[in-house]
Formats: structure tokens, sequence, C-alpha cells
């Protein structure tokens, strides 16, 4: 693996760069969150060969979204299943707009 290849996995946001530890650190949680969310099953981190849980940083902002209802009084389980329904709206209404795109632009004439 080259420089290059590092330095372009650092920039995926899927790619799993942050141990537990780090990840609980960044969110101001606990291990213990992050273990209550995945399985709730708004979150399924990789594991390391070791077995160790790793985080990207698109899971950290799923997991900073419920962390907020939670801080807000919201129920862990009921607080992921916000975060998915917000996810499944964003992506219904992204295809929406592709639907709506697709429709608006010119179709060639059909031969008679």
């Amino acid at each position: 693996m080259t420089a290059d290849d590092s330095f372009g996995r650092l920039e995926d946001d899927d790619y799993p760069a942050y141990t537990m530890g780090r990840a609980a650190e960044m969110l101001g949680t606990t291990p213990g969150f992050l273990r209550a969310i995945g399985e709730a099953r708004l979150i399924t981190p990789l594991r390391s060969e070791g077995g160790h849980r790793r985080y990207s940083r698109y899971q950290l902002r799923i997991a900073a979204r419920a962390r907020e209802l939670v801080d807000q009084g919201t129920p862990v389980e009921a607080a992921c299943r916000i975060v998915i329904l917000e996810d499944q709206l964003e992506e219904a209404r992204r295809i929406n707009a592709e639907h709506r795109r697709a429709g608006a632009e010119p179709h060639p004439p059909t031969a008679a």
C-alpha cells in the first residue's frame, strides 16, 4: 500500500478508521452507548482482525444524531428508529428528485 492509498482511505466516509474508544471520545459518549446503538441495529461496526469494533465517519455521524435525540430524553431504541426513518425519508426524497429531473428532460422525438 502506498502513502497515496492510505491518504485516500482517510478521505473515505465508509472506511472504518476509528476504534470504539476513539469513537466514543469523539462523540462525547461511552462505549456502552455505541454497543447499544449497535444492538438496536442502527449501525454495524466492522471488526478488525483481532475482533475489535471499528467505526467509519459516516457511522459516527449517524451515532451523533442518535446521541442528540437521547440527550433530549428519547429512549435509545426510539432514537435509533427515528434516525433510520429520517435516513429512509432522505433517500426517498433523493430518488423523487432524480425522477423529477428525468421527467423534465426533453425526450427525443419518436419515429412514426
